[in-house]
């Protein structure tokens, strides 16, 4: 398994724990920040993934 899509995974999950918060709190940057995150963890696993296929892992 890639290192991106470790990485990438726990990106997923800091995001979607910042976006929960944000939305609890009502403080809407920190739930864009979130969301933000969560898209760049949900590339970074498929960048893995990708470079995962091309080793033919």
């Amino acid at each position: 398994m890639d290192k991106d899509r470790v990485k990438g995974s726990a990106k997923v999950v800091k995001g979607r724990v910042k976006e929960a918060v944000g939305k609890a709190i009502g403080d809407a940057k920190l739930e864009s920040s979130g969301k933000a995150d969560r898209v760049e963890g949900t590339v970074q696993n498929a960048v893995g993934g990708l470079k995962d296929t091309l080793r033919g892992k």
